[in-house]
């Protein structure tokens, strides 16, 4: 870790001058340069006395952040196969999100194996080809360009009840993938 570019970085986000962010530690301005250049290293004491001076402590300061993955290719895609569906999980290791999304790829004459009432919703998006969403005794038709949402508190599963494969996208809160 570069302890001068991090306090840098820290004291720029304060709209600190070094002069300021020194007078704040009774320090002159040529040790904050000399310090964030890394030409020098700080006491225990004095960092503690900069960090306090910048809104933080020793343990956020030497805390290191996970970088949030944000962007998912189709290699990070986790996929199931059956001879109804093919099951895509567009992000890996959602179940410990507030929302699962999927892609499925449901084949001709096919449905999903039906999901038993659970807290939660669930939304889609038709991609290609027409489906059909049951949920409890109510049937509804989707097709491409279209979506659906509904509250899972009922029997539901999708059919496709073409001649043709479906692909949709899926997403469920709480995941129950």
């Amino acid at each position: 870790m570069e302890l001068g570019n991090k306090i840098k970085e820290l004291r720029l986000q304060c709209d600190l001058t070094q002069e300021e962010l020194a007078n704040r530690c009774e320090l002159t301005k040529g040790y904050i340069s000399q310090l964030e250049n890394e030409l020098t290293s700080p006491s225990i004491a004095t960092l503690v006395d900069i960090l306090s001076a910048l809104g933080t402590n020793l343990k956020e300061f030497f805390a290191e952040e996970e970088e949030e993955k944000i962007v998912f290719k189709e290699d990070d895609f986790i996929s199931t196969e059956t001879n109804a569906m093919k099951l895509s999980w567009l992000v890996p290791n959602a179940q410990k999100n507030m929302m699962e999304p999927t892609m499925v790829e449901l084949m001709p004459t096919k449905t999903t194996e039906p999901d038993v009432p659970h807290e939660g919703e669930e939304f889609g998006y038709v991609l290609s080809g027409t489906i059909t969403v049951h949920v409890g005794n109510r049937k509804f038709r989707c097709r491409v360009g279209e979506s659906f949402y509904f509250t899972s508190n009922k029997t539901h599963f999708i059919e496709n009840p073409t001649d043709r494969m479906a692909k949709f996208i899926w997403i469920s809160t709480p995941p129950t993938f």
